[in-house]
């Protein structure tokens, strides 16, 4: 008899104490989490809570008990009101959680405590609030002492933070200096997602570092965050890793296996009734329809994904459907509504802090709709743009910035020349102000890579010959940043 049917069949004995039934219910929530059954979860509660917006029940209940009502009804409202995009949920969600926290501190009861912290900092990363929830999961994780699958559950939550902050080396190392801890827990489903994390980690960095071999083992570490899934019966985050896999093979050109494995995690999210995670999908979907120039569908995918993600909470992700939705717009000729679009696409994305995805937004607006900007818009765009990247530390879309304003660049120049509709000096002031952060680029890949002009170069996209050229005519006073370039060896073949 599984567990989750062993609590079933104890909840019918008619003897139970109103704590006993409750401390059950619990427990069986806890089961139906653990596998992704959020509504069935809620369910099990049964008349302690009644849904998000209701307070739980607790009269009567001894009060170790009670946090514990308060910490499930806290986890579920968070968890539900991601996936049906429920506005202020993860705001009651943390009210909840800290009720909880508090009752568990006045008994002494530390891991319930931890437990608590770490889903109220879950709360915070899907608001978009990372630095609140990395400040919150490193105190935790200072407590949590000894092997455990809550130990597990933050160290992973602390790696998907920085993975999301677009930091991909610290990521990268919380996941595999934690690699010993995550092959002694048994819970399948912190093991799937222990691997579902590290290939989405790897493919980042394939894609920033040009490693074919991290694409290679993300493959791998989906096949084998599948496996987990399959055994935790986790139907949500089996839908997860198809969405991923489908981003996979469209980062690596093969549309139709991209198309068949979103697909597969649609059919199964729309099965669960998850929206939220639905428009994620789409949202991908509508990528690759865009590298495949099928941009009606593209509009039509992202247009969906948008009207959801409106609902929720979540506004990096919806900044990042409207840049996608944007695009397809600018590409299908509605000028206009591409342009407002992308602008709020920046907005939402700069206010709720998200950095990378707000520069991306308005790197779009450079790429796709520079015909239709003043000079004078292109200058405030750009500058806004790359203080954003900047900020964010993303060197390769820096190089993709760089390049889209010299290509702006270079099409004012020949309109220059054939009218006179630009002012005189337009051309000259633009460029300074290009050369200006093509300067500050070089130097921020030159500092991350600790001198090497040819790490640099890889960083930002381009040939050591070029970036060593544009060093020694373009920006001289950089060439202290660099390491001192090693003489080539003379040739040990005579020459005849």
């Amino acid at each position: 008899m599984t567990l989750r049917a062993s609590l079933l069949q104890q909840l019918e004995n008619p003897a139970l104490t109103a704590n006993q039934r409750a401390e059950l219910r619990c427990q069986l929530a806890r089961e139906l989490e653990d596998a992704g059954e959020y509504e069935r979860a809620r369910e099990a509660l049964g008349e302690l809570w009644q849904g998000i917006g209701r307070m739980p029940r607790t009269e009567g209940l001894e009060r170790s008990t009670a946090a514990e009502v308060l910490l499930r009804a806290g986890v579920l409202t968070g968890w539900l009101g991601s996936s049906n995009q429920i506005k202020g949920s993860q705001e009651s969600a943390k009210n909840l959680l800290t009720k909880s926290s508090r009752i568990f501190a006045s008994l002494s009861y530390s891991q319930r405590v931890m437990e608590a912290q770490t889903e109220i900092a879950y709360c915070y990363w899907r608001e978009g609030g990372y630095d609140e929830a990395r400040i919150i999961l490193k105190d935790a994780l200072s407590q949590l002492t000894t092997e455990s699958d809550l130990k597990a559950k933050a160290t992973l939550r602390s790696a998907i933070v920085e993975w999301t902050s677009l930091r991909y080396h610290d990521a990268l190392c919380i996941l595999i200096e934690a690699a010993s801890l995550f092959q002694q827990i048994r819970n399948h489903t912190i093991k799937g997602s222990y691997h579902d994390a590290l290939a989405g980690v790897l493919v980042n960095l394939a894609e920033s570092e040009r490693r074919e071999d991290y694409t290679d083992r993300a493959f791998v570490e989906y096949a084998a965050a599948s496996y987990h899934f399959a055994q935790a019966r986790h139907k949500r985050y089996l839908a997860i890793v198809e969405n991923n896999l489908g981003f996979l093979y469209f980062k690596v050109g093969k549309y139709e296996e991209a198309h068949e494995h979103l697909d597969h995690a649609r059919r199964i999210l729309a099965s669960l009734k998850d929206s939220g995670t639905v428009a994620q999908v789409d949202e991908t979907r509508a990528r690759v329809f865009i590298t495949q120039e099928r941009y009606s569908q593209a509009e039509s995918a992202a247009r969906s994904a948008v009207r959801t993600l409106e609902k929720g909470g979540r506004q990096s992700l919806l900044a990042e459907a409207l840049t996608t939705h944007g695009v397809a717009l600018a590409r299908l000729g509605y000028h206009a509504r591409a342009r407002f679009t992308l602008f709020r696409a920046a907005e939402i994305a700069h206010l709720s802090g998200a950095l990378n995805t707000a520069g991306l937004a308005a790197l779009s607006i450079i790429e796709e709709l520079s015909e239709q900007l003043t000079i004078d818009e292109m200058q405030a765009i750009y500058q806004k743009a790359y203080d954003w990247l900047v900020s964010s530390q993303h060197s390769q879309t820096l190089h993709r910035l760089l390049k889209a304003a010299s290509r702006v660049l270079s099409a004012c120049a020949s309109a220059q020349k054939e009218s006179a509709k630009l002012e005189a000096g337009t051309q000259g002031t633009l460029r300074d102000v290009m050369h200006q952060y093509e300067k500050e680029i070089i130097r921020q890949a030159l500092r991350n890579s600790q001198g090497s002009v040819t790490r640099a170069g890889d960083l930002l996209g381009i040939s050591y010959q070029l970036l060593t050229y544009l060093l020694e005519h373009r920006h001289r006073d950089l060439l202290l940043e660099r390491n001192p370039a090693k003489p080539r060896g003379r040739s040990i073949v005579k020459k005849q």
